[in-house]
């Protein structure tokens, strides 16, 4: 079963990783490079994706105890059905425009702490802040790793929620190791079109966990959850 959560974060990943560009795309852009080449170069950039990916590995493991709590009182499935239907009722929100009171939710203060922690790393050329750099850069507010957040829990177990978020972060690589060597290469039109795109990706992962929450018996989509080992963590 692991494989296919690992196959699954992989192409959530993969196939969200313009989003990552278009997010994260200025920050991987402004890394400290300048004095490196070739190889040290590569280094610089795998250093600065390994640490983004270990954050996200780190939130798997939080978030994974979540999901496990779940597991052990018998809910999984119900988590899964509403996390799923939470992802469709967002992405009903964001294609209708639907405004639910004045305020809204912002994560600007946290924001603003991250990057104020950022914002030195940059004036360094030592290769640890690199990796300081991604490990930060994990914690800023992003739509995409919240949907790949949702499928860690829905997991039921920490090892596996670790694992799916690694892997999300894997699937990111391509993207992410292109938007460091070449500045520009997406436009800013370009961005907004995959911006307006994550609202599907919304959908579809909500579908996606509804229907394993279903325990409908089908490979991959939906199959049979094992209450027998509800409190077991592999």
């Amino acid at each position: 079963m692991i494989v296919t959560f690992i196959i699954s974060a992989m192409a959530l990943g993969f196939l969200g990783s313009f989003h990552c560009v278009g997010m994260c795309g200025p920050i991987a852009l402004s890394l400290p490079l300048q004095h490196l080449k070739g190889i040290q170069k590569l280094y610089g950039i795998l250093l600065y994706n390994t640490g983004r990916i270990m954050t996200y590995a780190l939130a798997g493991v939080f978030f994974g105890m979540i999901g496990l709590s779940f597991r052990f009182f018998g809910w999984q499935q119900w988590l899964s059905i509403i996390l799923g239907s939470l992802l469709v009722i967002s992405f009903i929100v964001q294609v209708t425009h639907f405004k639910i009171g004045k305020k809204r939710f912002s994560f600007s203060k946290w924001n603003l702490w991250v990057t104020q922690w950022l914002a030195p790393l940059f004036k360094s050329r030592k290769k640890h802040t690199l990796f300081l750099i991604g490990a930060l850069n994990g914690l800023l507010p992003c739509g995409l790793v919240y949907i790949a957040l949702a499928g860690a829990i829905a997991t039921g177990y920490i090892t596996y929620s670790a694992v799916f978020m690694a892997a999300f972060g894997a699937g990111t690589l391509p993207a992410m190791i292109m938007a460091s060597y070449a500045a520009g290469w997406i436009t800013v039109p370009v961005r907004n079109k995959i911006r307006k795109a994550l609202p599907y990706m919304l959908a579809i992962m909500g579908v996606l966990l509804i229907l394993r929450g279903m325990d409908l018996h089908i490979p991959l989509i939906s199959p049979h959850l094992n209450h027998a080992n509800a409190v077991s963590c592999p």
